[in-house]
């Protein structure tokens, strides 16, 4: 008797490990599983050896108006059709003993199955004498079903339905989840394609190459912190061998700022003559903007406009709110911020009274041009890079301008730890010669 009970007990183990060891290793396969369909197929195959059936058939309602069905999977069939990708394929069907079940909207087991001969999914049941419909839920409503189904009477056991009914929902999440990140992948491909699109084109509004200035020397460094921005420079040629430096940016990031970014371009570009001086220029950009393309939706830019004249190296200037550009004098004294011509950032307020100041540039004079993604770049803890390491940064008179520009691009970096720039960051370092 001893030998007997021990001999029970030890088949008991044996069948509750041997279900734990098959459930342990589907859930292995299921969680390095990529793509839905091939999911599916080897949950299939893993669940057949737990709960083994004769044949089994799949059910969706899922954007169908009752009491349309489709069946999307069949033991029947030599070749499985995609339902995300093949839906045209899948046999439609209305009423009958399958749709009663999924529209039944809940599990059940029928142990005597009796099928009428003009039931439009005989095909699909025939041979069959007992059926298990387990419905796979979607916000409270069973969308889709499986049904197993087993050739005698009496064939499914009804305390299985509960665990059926759970691991088949469990199951229908994990598969639903993955479809959805494949078509949000998908969907993020095709922005990104687009986005690619958009920057390229943004890069092609930006000068080729920097312009040969008498008596100064250029370097320049364009970084958007997304595929497109909202960053932006030029450079315009004017009567009596002057030049216009233009940088600005626009409030926001990505797609809608880089319109904003070519709007701007364009507005600058059909300046009726020469932009010039630059009140006048951020005043022309200014109203053009409110009229037409930021009076209500919140966004503005901020720019900085000056006007080099190389024969007496004299800087003219306005700003509409851009972070003032900071002069080096290498032959001596702390930089000085070109703080003096500040007004409201353009798109704002109609008649912003812009101004001009001038200064007057010595030999190896150094000015940065650049954006507030240079200074607001921040370390790990949230403080920003800042004026003062960017003073320091400066600090080797003795570079030349590109070199100059990669040494404070250098500081950045390194106080950010490389993390990714979250704002766009322009930097354009002109050198008195």
């Amino acid at each position: 008797m001893e030998d007997a009970i021990r001999t029970e007990g030890g088949d008991a183990a044996q069948d509750w490990e041997s279900r734990l060891a098959i459930v342990v290793e589907t859930m292995r396969e299921m969680s390095r599983q990529t793509d839905p369909q091939a999911m599916v197929r080897a949950y299939g195959r893993r669940v057949r050896t737990l709960m083994p059936s004769d044949g089994m058939v799949a059910l969706s309602r899922r954007d169908l108006n009752p009491p349309q069905y489709r069946i999307t999977r069949s033991s029947l069939w030599k070749e499985q059709v995609n339902p995300w990708k093949d839906k045209n394929r899948l046999p439609l069907f209305e009423r009958g003993l399958l749709g009663e079940l999924l529209y039944g909207d809940k599990p059940r087991i029928i142990q005597d199955l009796q099928v009428a001969e003009n039931d439009p999914a005989a095909e699909y049941l025939q041979g069959q004498r007992a059926l298990m419909a387990l419905p796979l839920y979607d916000s409270g409503v069973a969308l889709n079903m499986v049904v197993l189904l087993r050739g005698n009477s009496a064939g499914f056991d009804p305390e299985e339905l509960p665990q059926a009914v759970w691991m088949g929902n469990l199951f229908g999440r994990a598969t639903h989840n993955l479809v959805l990140a494949e078509e949000v992948q998908a969907a993020y491909d095709m922005v990104d394609r687009e986005l690619r699109v958009v920057a390229d084109m943004q890069r092609t509004l930006l000068p080729t190459r920097l312009p040969d200035i008498p008596t100064l020397d250029l370097a320049v460094h364009y970084q958007t912190a997304h595929r497109a921005g909202g960053d932006y420079y030029d450079f315009f040629a004017l009567p009596d061998d002057r030049w216009g430096l233009f940088i600005a940016d626009v409030s926001g990031h990505g797609t809608p700022a880089a319109v904003v970014m070519a709007i701007a371009h364009c507005i600058a570009h059909m300046h009726p003559g020469p932009p010039m001086p630059p009140s006048r220029m951020l005043t022309f950009l200014n109203e053009q903007l409110i009229e037409r393309y930021t009076g209500n939706n919140g966004t503005f830019v901020t720019a900085f406009y000056s006007i080099y004249d190389p024969h007496h190296r004299r800087l003219t200037y306005a700003s509409a709110g851009h972070p003032p550009p900071r002069l080096q004098r290498c032959g001596g004294g702390e930089p000085v911020a070109l703080d003096d011509a500040q007004h409201l950032p353009l798109g704002i307020r109609s008649h912003e009274p812009y101004e001009d100041r001038t200064r007057t540039l010595e030999a190896r004079d150094r000015i940065l041009f650049f954006t507030d993604g240079v200074t607001e770049a921040m370390d790990a803890a949230g403080e920003e890079f800042g004026i003062g390491r960017l003073d320091a940064a400066l600090a080797g008179c003795h570079e030349d301008p590109q070199r100059a520009v990669e040494t404070v691009l250098s500081a950045v970096h390194e106080f950010t730890a490389h993390r990714p720039n979250v704002d766009d960051q322009t930097l354009l370092l002109v050198k008195v010669k």
